[in-house]
C-alpha cells in the first residue's frame, strides 16, 4: 500500500493545482480577448482564492471527524470543471463563478489528501516535501500545457483543459476502494499561539507569491518581450523555481531546522522579489527563479510544523496552512490590480517586497516545535487498511 499510496497522492496533488496554475496563464488572453482592465482580471484571482480560503479550513475540520478520501478524486474533476467553464462562457460573473468552483475544488482536495500524506511519511520532513512537489509539478505544468492549446484555440479552448482533471480523477480513484482509521488519539498539547503566529507566516507568503504569480506574465511582456510566450516562459521559470524549492526545504530542515529555514527563505525571498521589478531586461528571470525557491522552501515546512503545533487536529492544521496558502493571498488581488492601475505594474511588485520582511520578523517569534507525537505510530493510526 505505501509505494501506491506515495505515488497516488502526489500525481493526485499534481492534478488538481494544475488548476491553480491556470488561473494566471488565464489573465493575459482574458485581457487580450474579452478586454479586461488589470482590476477586472484580478477578480479572476479573488474568485479562485476567496472561496477556497473560507472552505479550505472547514475541510480540514470535517476530515479531523470524518475519514473522506473520495474527496480527492471528486475534487480533482471539480477544479477541472470550473476552467473548463471559463471558456463556455461570455458572461462576466459566470465566468467568475466558474473559477470560484475551481477553487471549491482545490479547498475540498488539499485537508484530505495532506492528512493522507502525513499517515504514510509519519510526517517525515522529506516525505511530506515530496508530497508537496506534486503540487508545485502541476504548477509548472499549467503554463507549459495550458499556453499552447490557449494561444492556438484561445478562450474558447479552454474544454480541452480539463483532461487533466479526468486523468488524475481515474488515478486517484483506488482511493474510493480503500478505509480511512479515524482521528487520532490525543497526543500532546495543540499550541495555539504558536500556530496563529504561523498562520500569520502563511498569509504573508501567500499574498507574495500569489500576487507575483498573478501580473508576472503582463509584467514580463511588457519588460522583456511582447506576446504570450515570454509571460508563460516567465511562468513556468517561477512554477519550476517553487519545485525545485519544495524539495530543497525539506531537506534543508533536516539540516538546519524548519523555523531558520524558514527565516533564511524569506531573507533571500525580499531581495529576489526586488530583482524582478527592478532588473532590466531578460535578467529578470533568473531572479524569477530565486523568487520561486526562496518562497517555497518553507511550504513543507509550513505544513509540517502547523501539524506538530496542533498534533490533536492535523486536518485543521492542514486545512488552515495549505488553505490560506493557495488562496487568501488571492483576496488582495483586487487592491494589487488598482494600484497597476493607478501606478504601474513595476511599481505594485516592488510593494510585494514588503511581505517576506513581515513573514521573516513574524517567523522570528517561531520555535523549533519538539515531535508531540511519535510519527511511526502516528502513521499506523492512520494508515490505509
Amino acid at each position: 500500500m505505501g509505494a501506491n499510496k506515495r505515488l497516488l497522492l502526489p500525481v493526485g496533488h499534481a492534478s488538481v493545482d494544475f488548476y491553480q496554475g491556470i488561473v494566471p496563464v488565464l489573465v493575459p488572453f482574458l485581457v487580450a480577448e474579452r478586454h479586461y482592465g488589470y482590476l477586472g482580471v484580478s477578480g479572476f484571482v479573488l474568485a479562485a482564492s476567496l472561496l477556497s480560503s473560507v472552505v479550505q479550513p472547514l475541510f480540514g475540520v470535517l476530515t479531523d471527524r470524518w475519514a473522506m478520501p473520495w474527496l480527492v478524486p471528486v475534487s480533482t474533476l471539480a477544479a477541472g470543471l470550473g476552467v473548463a467553464l471559463v471558456g463556455l462562457t461570455e458572461s462576466y460573473p459566470l465566468a467568475l463563478a466558474a473559477i470560484a468552483l475551481t477553487g471549491f475544488g482545490v479547498a475540498a482536495y488539499h485537508p484530505e489528501a495532506a492528512r493522507l500524506a502525513r499517515a504514510v511519511t509519519g510526517g517525515d520532513h522529506v516525505g511530506m516535501s515530496w508530497f508537496s512537489l506534486g503540487g508545485n509539478v502541476g504548477f509548472a505544468l499549467a503554463p507549459v500545457l495550458a499556453t499552447p492549446v490557449l494561444a492556438a484555440g484561445g478562450l474558447a479552448a479552454a474544454p480541452f483543459l480539463l483532461l487533466p482533471a479526468v486523468l488524475g480523477t481515474l488515478i486517484t480513484l483506488p482511493l474510493l476502494g480503500r478505509r480511512t482509521g479515524g482521528t487520532t488519539r490525543a497526543r500532546g498539547r495543540d499550541d495555539w499561539p504558536a500556530f496563529r503566529v504561523l498562520s500569520a507566516v502563511v498569509i504573508l507568503r501567500s499574498i507574495s507569491y500569489i500576487g507575483l504569480s498573478s501580473f508576472l506574465g503582463l509584467f514580463v511582456q511588457q519588460r522583456v518581450h511582447p506576446g504570450e510566450a515570454a509571460g508563460g516562459a516567465a511562468l513556468f521559470v517561477l512554477f519550476a523555481g517553487g519545485a525545485l524549492g519544495t524539495v530543497l526545504g525539506g531537506r534543508l530542515a533536516r539540516r538546519w531546522g524548519r523555523v531558520r529555514t524558514m527565516r533564511r527563505a524569506y531573507g533571500v525571498a525580499v531581495l529576489a522579489i526586488a530583482g524582478v521589478a527592478l532588473v532590466p531586461g531578460p535578467a529578470l528571470y533568473g531572479f524569477v527563479a530565486i523568487a520561486g525557491i526562496a518562497l517555497y522552501v518553507p511550504f513543507s515546512l509550513h505544513i509540517t510544523l502547523g501539524q506538530d503545533y496542533l498534533p490533536n487536529r492535523v486536518g485543521t492544521a492542514s486545512g488552515v496552512t495549505l488553505g490560506l496558502a493557495v488562496s487568501v493571498g488571492g483576496v488582495l488581488a483586487p487592491a494589487f490590480g488598482a494600484l497597476a492601475d493607478a501606478t504601474s505594474l513595476r511599481t505594485m511588485l516592488a510593494v510585494l517586497t514588503v511581505f517576506p520582511v513581515l513573514a521573516l520578523i513574524f517567523a522570528c517569534r517561531l520555535r523549533e516545535p519538539a515531535r508531540l507525537e511519535d510519527p511511526v505510530v502516528q502513521a499506523e493510526e492512520l494508515r490505509i487498511t
